[in-house]
């Protein structure tokens, strides 16, 4: 069995910033295991070990469980071998505006964007327009976002250097249709003082897989319901390390 050296920090850091329990976090893996058709074992002993760095890799049913229920790539959480090489000790039994968007700038960083094929994942460039009250004027907000697909279920968040607030969506594709709910925390130091938002979100994907248009809809702080158009423009097929540090900067 290889043997991590140090404690899994970056997997307990995500774990507690989703205010999850390992007992929770355990819970939360099962239920992904059960949703994309792949049930697992999770218990709390499985997740104190990962965390200990005892287990130096989750075998692969875990490894997909956790990315569904972070929404981050294997990569980036914090194991230091690669599943499937990993021979298992994972405790078996145990354990409305109309307006469009695709006028604004499209930040790139230093590579072009490649194909992808048969796959939604991958890094992904998200922006929206909204109507502000109280400014009387509309705004818009773009986030890098790394998309992981497991079978219909599409996950995606934002790199947390792309910009001062933080996005996720979770979606389900049905052909060309693609609907779920989206969450923002917004800037702290920002105009709306790190207020939490959500909604959901319906967008058309084109036939190229390139490209994903549509509206959210969700609450205002009046409690009024608002729409407005949204689009994700596909970037990377990578989710490697390298490539998500490549595009975890300002898309501004």
């Amino acid at each position: 069995m290889a043997v991590m050296t140090a404690p899994n920090t970056a997997l307990r850091a995500i774990r507690t910033g989703m205010r999850m329990s390992q007992d929770d976090f355990a819970r939360a893996l099962q239920a992904a295991g059960h949703r994309i058709g792949e049930p697992n074992d999770a218990n709390k002993r499985l997740v104190q070990r990962w965390e200990s760095g005892a287990i130096a890799a989750p075998r692969p049913v875990y490894a997909r469980a956790l990315e569904v229920v972070t929404g981050l790539p294997i990569s980036l959480l914090g194991f230091t071998a690669v599943p499937g090489e990993y021979v298992a000790d994972d405790e078996h039994g145990g354990h409305d505006l109309t307006s469009p968007i695709s006028g604004l700038a499209t930040p790139t960083p230093n590579s072009k964007p490649t194909t992808i094929h048969g796959s939604y994942e991958g890094v992904w460039l998200s922006r929206y327009q909204y109507y502000s009250s109280g400014r009387s004027d509309s705004f818009a907000g773009q986030h890098f976002v790394v998309m992981l697909q497991h079978g219909d279920r599409l996950t995606a968040r934002s790199l947390p250097g792309s910009a001062a607030s933080s996005l996720s969506l979770d979606l389900t594709v049905d052909g060309a249709v693609v609907t779920g709910t989206w969450v923002e925390q917004t800037d702290p130091g920002g105009y709306y003082r790190g207020a939490r938002y959500h909604g959901a979100i319906q967008l058309l994907a084109e036939p190229t897989g390139r490209r994903m248009a549509g509206k959210w809809v969700g609450f205002g702080k009046d409690m009024d319901v608002n729409t407005g158009p949204w689009e994700l423009v596909f970037r990377d097929a990578s989710t490697s390390k390298a490539t998500l540090d490549r595009y975890n900067t300002s898309t501004t």
